[in-house]
């Protein structure tokens, strides 16, 4: 058996917990997935049996020639880090709505997500994804204004997509055990709501005051503009400045976007 890999920072999925993560993600005859890092293939043989084709990426060369050697009819393997190969492999860009599964590594959660955001966003039919992430990851997702965890990820992925906890994982329900717990979340991805006028500077605009999240929101802004600038903008979406990046929601993060855009 092959051993988890720290550096990838592979936790494998004990079989009692698998039969509950495919329940939820309820996949169908007709369906075709993308799954991220399949590891030993625990969640992959039951999505493959389950569903019209699956589509796996595994930057593990061993555990992507085990699952070649399964031969499963209806699963490609593609060897490589999702985050690298997606955009030039076809499997991820391949026409008709996919769905999306995976146990994300901890540590690439985030640029995952953003990933599959941003696939989307291209032209990807993605219809859902249902992920299994750190719990402390899925508290931010799923943060409202106003909350400690509520912060860029929370504004980033919200603003293009409704997120649902379907699960919540102990350490248990992987070997190895991480030091953390987990969570099985879905997302569907949508047009971004509101829309921006430029969706690169409501991003830049998102991760600079967050950089300064404890002072207040005109204090924070001028790690992205200057003061007078930044004044103008906030009376023009009337935002308080005298507020903390954390209690603005992501309709007011867009008015604000807009008004630096003009």
């Amino acid at each position: 058996m092959i051993r988890a890999r720290k550096r990838f920072g592979q936790h494998f999925l004990e079989p009692a917990w698998v039969d509950k993560v495919i329940g939820a993600i309820a996949p169908r005859p007709d369906e075709t997935f993308i799954e991220i890092g399949p590891g030993r293939g625990a969640l992959t043989r039951p999505l493959a049996a389950r569903a019209k084709a699956v589509v796996a990426y595994e930057i593990d060369r061993d555990l992507a020639a085990d699952l070649r050697a399964a031969a499963i009819p209806n699963l490609t393997v593609v060897e490589g880090d999702f985050l690298e190969t997606a955009r030039s492999q076809p499997a991820a860009r391949r026409p008709g709505r996919v769905r999306v599964a995976g146990n994300l590594p901890y540590n690439m959660a985030s640029p995952i997500l953003f990933e599959l955001a941003d696939l989307y966003a291209r032209g990807t039919q993605i219809a859902d994804a249902t992920l299994m992430l750190q719990r402390e990851v899925a508290d931010r997702l799923l943060s409202p204004p106003g909350t400690r965890q509520y912060g860029v990820l929370s504004v980033l992925v919200q603003h293009v997509a409704a997120i649902d906890l379907l699960l919540k994982l102990p350490a248990g329900a992987f070997r190895p055990p991480p030091q953390v717990l987990s969570a099985l979340v879905r997302l569907r991805f949508h047009a971004p709501d509101p829309p921006v006028a430029d969706p690169v500077g409501f991003g830049a605009l998102v991760q600079a005051v967050f950089t300064r999240r404890r002072k207040t929101l005109a204090n924070a802004l001028h790690a992205h503009t200057d003061p007078s600038r930044a004044a103008r903008a906030l009376t023009a979406a009337a935002i308080d400045g005298t507020r903390r990046p954390e209690t603005v929601s992501v309709a007011e993060f867009a008015r604000l976007s807009d008004s630096l855009a003009s």
